[in-house]
């Protein structure tokens, strides 16, 4: 059966003043179009039952999430006691998901994403299925990059021998961000896709490759499929994570695995990392500034402005970013 496992654990950091410790980057809306973690679960209506849909998350962002989707079952919350990055995240949420369906199939997407042409968003992550629903395969999407970022880690396709589909390749290398001049050699070269950080893959396939690769997270898993559904759930849990060391899937399994695929990703996407981005995401004036809420601008030019109830007003600036929130002295900036 089909699963989507969102990751929700991030704090969001660099979105302070907006982002705090208990309202991190997920949890607010930055593009006015809805919060980015309501237009994640979203994009999943007519690909994956809302109830195989899967949030791992702590225990704080939970309750703040259950506030916006109130009819999200609390059973669909898998609860990090501590965050030790996205190996740790997506190994616990294998176990949870293959405890209940021995054959889930795992499609693995961040919360804080934002992606425009959802039929094509659908048609890829259903090639990526298709590959890994009767192997060990572990797929990745690709994302058709349009300009040398140097802020994104890059897939090579291996575009030599036959395809797995049409639009789905096998991976030659994953290659870290890279500097702007390597950047532009791997556009040129039309080999590279940006690494988006979604996945797909068999949840018994992912949790074997972590005991091969990550044998001390592997033995912990099999702890915590054991304590599942016993009064000790809760405590094994937060044993093994609490002793467990942070590393990501991308450096812990993706980079040493025997088999990955990539699927070239052709809809718009946007992790939506800096102030930056949302400035470039919004409309814009004549001079290019973008604003929300009640703001009057005179000679001001690429500046981002986010207002709430006051007026802002902004003359003789350029290249700022101005954002209004309304302080509370028991939530701390998230950094």
């Amino acid at each position: 059966m089909l699963h989507a496992v969102i990751m929700a654990g991030g704090v969001g950091a660099r979105f302070w003043p907006l982002s705090r410790r208990h309202r991190p980057k997920q949890l607010i809306d930055l593009t006015g179009e809805g919060t980015m973690i309501e237009q994640t679960m979203s994009r999943l209506d007519g690909l994956v039952d809302s109830e195989n849909v899967w949030i791992v998350t702590n225990a704080d962002q939970a309750a703040q999430i259950k506030k916006l989707v109130p009819q999200f079952r609390d059973d669909r919350f898998i609860i990090e006691p501590v965050g030790r990055n996205t190996a740790p995240a997506i190994g616990l949420a294998a176990v949870h998901l293959h405890k209940s369906d021995p054959d889930a199939v795992m499609i693995v997407l961040p919360a804080d994403h934002r992606i425009t042409n959802i039929p094509q968003f659908h048609f890829c992550l259903t090639s990526a299925v298709e590959v890994v629903h009767d192997s060990e395969l572990l797929a990745t999407i690709g994302i058709q990059p349009t300009r040398p970022e140097t802020g994104y880690g890059y897939i090579q396709m291996d575009t030599s021998g036959i395809r797995l589909r049409d639009n789905v390749y096998p991976v030659r290398t994953f290659a870290e961000k890279p500097n702007l001049a390597t950047a532009r050699l791997f556009l040129e070269s039309g080999e590279f896709l940006w690494n988006s950080g979604m996945f797909v893959w068999r949840a018994d396939s992912i949790l074997k490759l972590i005991r091969d690769l990550l044998p001390l997270w592997g033995v912990a898993f099999e702890e915590i499929d054991g304590a599942i559904g016993t009064p000790q759930e809760q405590n094994v849990t937060r044993r093994v994570f609490e002793s467990g060391k942070g590393i990501s899937i991308d450096y812990g399994v993706m980079e040493k695995a025997p088999r990955v695929a990539v699927v070239r990703g052709t809809f718009d996407w946007n992790d939506v990392g800096s102030w930056d981005e949302v400035w470039r995401l919004m409309p814009h004036d004549d001079h290019g500034n973008a604003i929300r809420g009640n703001v009057t601008l005179a000679n001001t030019h690429n500046t981002c402005v986010l207002g709430n109830k006051k007026l802002i007003a902004v003359t003789g600036v350029s290249n700022l970013i101005i954002v209004e929130t309304e302080d509370d002295d028991h939530d701390l900036p998230a950094r």
